[in-house]
């Protein structure tokens, strides 16, 4: 849903604080690739001894050890959905570099305490307030798409979701390595240590020239989406969501998917950690490509072509026959759903207002989000009462729908641009 800078969506207000910005945002740029790298490696570390932490808390017994391990790991996600919206509409009150420092100093905070809790509940509700006080990642997703020039938004917010993927890949081979040579509460401890040390550079070099509006004028004139700009904005979200439930849907069946394609009991949980990271290693491979032919031909094209190839890539992968040819597929759908974000984020930088930018992007956060809590919940009650392969099936058809819509609108958005 490409807009251009003569297009009636085009604010020429959110120009104006990117050139105010001009002489930072490569910086900037630069160290929110570090700290969402940092913090993201920090969050997923967990993911390889949660378990075996949750059973030292008190909990018993495979499937209680299971839901909890779920519910702990889940409940940073569903905080961070929960107060997106919030944090970005307090950066279009009082800046974006205050949000960035918030969510490191509270996630560098957080983290050692993690490691002091004493029992399930605790684990859980800090878990929680990481995400709820928390959001680095997406507090710099508004700093870059607000800041970088809209002829580079779509290669800069590439570079910045390349710095959280290899975070999510690198965190959980950090998890399996240190609590052997530390122990698992020293391992919370030296995460904290790394978000803090992010935090730090954050808070020394990372510039911005903010300029809040007054309060009288931000109470007497809130700014209203019209109906034009929903057109864009709604698809985004729904878009937005798409790619986390596409991806998150299958996680949860893949091992038993390979179980039932006759990969061995023994070799099972190697195979799916190689079936996993491969979908985000083809990711981390074209997020910046991706970001910069959306570009050159703008993100509304880049987000039909990319839900169309991940959708056609998903009807194969039911019907695979050894682990290694899941694996083929599963990287190139991660090529696919690589440029997604970062053109969904474009499409939303080129179109919105500057006052209302920051809650916008706050809102496909959110949609992310839910996403990703979404998708697994749906991938495992579909995938035990239909079949493993029925989960493929109806991922695709909502992938592929998901492209026709922004078809769609793309040709509406373009027709009333001309008129």
């Amino acid at each position: 849903m490409s807009t251009s800078a003569s297009s009636p969506l085009a604010k020429t207000d959110s120009d104006s604080y990117a050139q105010r910005n001009a002489r930072y945002w490569r910086r900037n740029l630069a160290i929110c690739v570090f700290g969402s790298f940092t913090t993201l490696v920090s969050l997923t570390l967990l993911l390889p001894f949660l378990p075996i932490y949750v059973e030292q808390l008190g909990v018993h017994g495979n499937a209680a050890i299971v839901e909890w391990s779920g519910i702990a790991f889940g409940a940073t996600f569903l905080g961070t959905g929960l107060t997106a919206p919030l944090w970005g509409y307090l950066s279009d009150r009082y800046g974006r570099r205050p949000m960035l420092i918030r969510a490191a100093v509270g996630m560098a905070l957080l983290m050692p305490l993690i490691g002091l809790a004493h029992n399930v509940w605790q684990l859980v509700l800090l878990r929680l307030a990481a995400g709820l006080i928390g959001g680095y990642a997406s507090s710099a997703t508004v700093l870059v798409a607000t800041q970088t020039p809209r002829e580079q938004a779509g290669w800069a917010l590439g570079i910045l979701s390349t710095g959280a993927l290899s975070g999510g890949l690198i965190g959980p081979l950090i998890g399996g390595l240190l609590p052997g040579l530390i122990g698992i509460r020293q391992t919370f401890f030296l995460g904290g240590g790394v978000i803090a040390v992010a935090a730090l550079v954050t808070i020394v070099f990372v510039r911005e020239d903010f300029q809040p509006a007054p309060s009288t004028a931000v109470r007497a004139e809130p700014v209203r989406l019209g109906g034009a700009l929903w057109l864009v904005v709604a698809p985004m979200f729904g878009t937005a969501m798409l790619v986390l439930f596409s991806n998150m849907s299958i996680e949860p069946i893949i091992t038993v998917y390979l179980r039932e394609i006759g990969v061995d009991r023994s070799q099972v949980v190697l195979f799916a950690g190689v079936v996993m990271a491969a979908s985000a290693f083809g990711s981390l491979l074209m997020a910046a490509r991706l970001g910069r032919l959306a570009d050159r031909i703008g993100g509304g094209k880049v987000i039909i072509y990319c839900l169309l190839a991940a959708g056609a890539l998903l009807i194969p992968q039911a019907f695979v026959t050894q682990w290694w040819q899941l694996v083929g597929l599963r990287f190139l759908m991660g090529m696919a759903l690589a440029g997604l974000l970062p053109s969904i984020a474009k499409v939303i930088r080129q179109s919105v207002p500057e006052k209302a930018l920051g809650k916008v992007l706050g809102y496909s956060q959110s949609s992310q989000y839910a996403g990703q809590v979404l998708g697994p919940l749906l991938g495992g009650a579909l995938g035990g009462t239909a079949g493993m392969r029925s989960v493929f099936f109806l991922t695709s058809a909502l992938l592929l729908a998901g492209a026709g819509l922004n078809y769609l609108l793309l040709n509406k958005t373009a027709v009333h641009a001309i008129e």
